[in-house]
C-alpha cells in the first residue's frame, strides 16, 4: 500500500468516525434523565359506625418509598430522526400490615399482604419528522378523554402508540390507539375495563364482558388567540362506550389580576356491551390577585348513568378532587376553592390550599336522593435553594361525607426530591 492509500483510507476511516460520532452527538445533545425519589404515607380512617361497616376495614394505613428514573434522549441526525425513552419504576414498602391494606400505594398480595418491592420497565420508541413525532411503547396520556393516573406512588402507564401533528400554528392534532394499561400499583400489563363503581349506574349488558380490546383516541386543541384555547377529542372503549369530550380556556387580563374561565363538555354512550348514557357539564372559574386565587366550580351530570371512564383513570372533570370526583348519576356539585402563594410575604416555595365540594340529587332509585361532601387542604413546600434544593414537602388532608357510600377522613404525606442525572 502507498503512502497515498494509506493517507487516503485513514482520511475515510476519520471521515467515518467523525460523521458517526456526530450522529451520537445529534442523539444526546437534547437528552436528559432524572431520578425521582417519591416517599409516600397515606391514612384512611373511615367513620361510618361499626354496625354498618362489619367485615370491612376501619382503617388503611401504608407507607412507601418510590424511584422513578425517566430517560428522554435526543434524536438522531437528518429529515427523520429516531430517539428512545425509558421509564424505571421502583417501589419498596416501608410498612403495611394485612388489616390496614389497600390504600393504592402498594399491589395487594395473597391474604392482602403487600409485597415487600414491585417494579415496571417502560421503553418508548419515538420518531420526529418535522413538527410530527409518534411515539410507540409505554406511554402517560393526558388529554380530555383520557387521564394517566399519578396520584400514589408510582404513575399508571398505558402500552400503545401516539401521533400528535404540529404543522399548523397554533394547532395540535394528536391520535392514539391503546391496548393494554399497567395500574398505579401493579407490576404487570393487563386489558383495559369500565370504572367499576355501580353507584355510576353503568351496567354491563348480559353475556357482556368489562374488558377491551384497545382504546383509541383523536383529538385537536387550537389556540383560537392569545386568550382562547379550544379542545375537541373522541374516544373509545371497545364494545364499551364512546365519548365526546370539548373544553374552552379562556384568560381574561384584568390590570395586573386575571380571570380564568375553565368550560367542559362530555357526552358518554354505550358501545354494545354496558348501558352508558351521561350527559357531564363542568364549569371552573378563577380569579387571580396577586398572591390569591379565588375559584368557583358548578357541575352537572345528567343522563340514566354517571360519568364513564377507564378504570383506574382521573376523570377530566372540574369537580375531581382529593377524594371524590361527584360524578354520579344525575349528581349536581358545586366547589368553592382558595390558593394563597406565600411568597408574598417573603417566603417562595410555601403554598397554601382550600376547598370545599357539596353534591346532591344523586340518583339511588325512586324516593331516595344521594348526598355528599368533601373538604380539602393543601401545604405544601418546595426548598428553594442550598443543599435541599428542589426537595418538596407536601401535607393532604380531606374530610368527605355522604348518605351512600363511606364516610372518610384522610391524610397524605408526600416528601419528593427530583435529582437530574444529565
Amino acid at each position: 500500500m502507498t503512502k497515498a492509500t494509506l493517507a487516503l483510507a485513514v482520511a475515510a476511516g476519520i471521515a467515518g468516525l467523525s460523521a458517526s460520532q456526530q450522529a451520537a452527538a445529534e442523539f444526546f445533545k437534547d437528552s436528559k434523565a432524572s431520578l425521582e425519589l417519591r416517599n409516600f404515607y397515606m391514612n384512611k380512617d373511615f367513620r361510618d359506625e361499626v354496625s354498618a361497616a362489619r367485615n370491612q376495614q376501619s382503617k388503611q394505613d401504608e407507607w412507601a418509598q418510590g424511584f422513578i428514573l425517566r430517560m428522554e434522549s435526543g434524536y438522531t441526525e437528518g429529515p427523520v430522526g429516531f430517539g428512545l425513552d425509558v421509564l424505571g419504576l421502583v417501589g419498596v414498602k416501608l410498612n403495611s400490615s394485612p388489616g390496614e391494606a389497600g390504600t393504592g400505594l402498594l399491589p395487594g398480595g395473597y391474604n392482602n399482604r403487600a409485597p415487600d418491592d414491585y417494579s415496571e420497565l417502560g421503553v418508548t420508541g419515538k420518531v420526529r419528522y418535522s413538527k410530527s413525532e409518534l411515539k410507540v411503547g409505554t406511554l402517560l396520556p393526558k388529554n380530555p378523554v383520557l387521564v394517566y393516573n399519578d396520584t400514589r406512588l408510582l404513575p399508571q402507564t398505558f402500552q400503545g402508540g401516539n401521533l400528535q401533528i404540529k404543522e399548523i400554528e397554533g394547532l395540535t392534532l394528536d391520535f392514539g390507539y391503546l391496548d393494554q394499561v399497567n395500574y398505579r400499583n401493579s407490576t404487570n400489563n393487563e386489558e383495559m375495563g369500565l370504572v367499576s363503581a355501580n353507584r355510576r349506574n353503568i351496567t354491563i349488558k348480559p353475556g357482556g364482558e368489562n374488558e377491551a380490546n384497545f382504546f383509541m383516541y383523536g383529538g385537536a386543541t387550537y389556540q383560537v388567540t392569545k386568550a382562547l384555547t379550544a379542545t375537541y377529542y373522541y374516544g373509545e372503549l371497545d364494545d364499551l362506550y364512546k365519548q365526546h369530550a370539548f373544553n374552552l380556556v379562556h384568560v381574561l387580563p384584568l390590570g395586573k389580576n386575571s380571570l380564568k374561565t375553565d368550560l367542559r363538555y362530555a357526552r358518554s354512550t354505550d358501545d354494545g356491551e354496558a348501558h352508558v348514557d351521561n350527559h357531564a357539564f363542568g364549569l371552573l372559574t378563577t380569579y387571580a390577585m396577586g398572591a390569591h386565587k379565588f375559584g368557583l366550580g358548578l357541575q352537572k351530570m345528567q343522563g340514566d348513568t354517571g360519568f364513564a371512564q377507564i378504570n383506574g383513570t382521573d376523570p377530566f372533570l372540574v369537580n375531581y378532587i382529593q377524594v371524590n370526583d361527584f360524578a354520579n348519576a344525575d349528581e349536581r356539585s358545586w366547589q368553592l376553592r382558595y390558593d394563597y402563594d406565600f411568597a408574598a410575604l417573603g417566603i417562595p416555595g410555601l403554598t397554601f390550599m382550600t376547598r370545599y365540594v357539596s353534591g346532591d340529587h344523586v340518583d339511588r332509585g325512586p324516593g331516595s336522593d344521594g348526598k355528599e361532601w368533601e373538604r380539602d387542604t393543601d401545604i405544601a413546600y418546595v426548598f428553594q435553594s442550598g443543599m435541599l434544593k428542589n426537595l418538596s414537602l407536601k401535607w393532604r388532608n380531606a374530610t368527605m361525607r355522604s348518605n351512600f357510600v363511606r364516610d372518610v377522613d384522610e391524610n397524605r404525606l408526600i416528601v419528593s426530591y427530583t435529582l437530574p442525572l444529565m
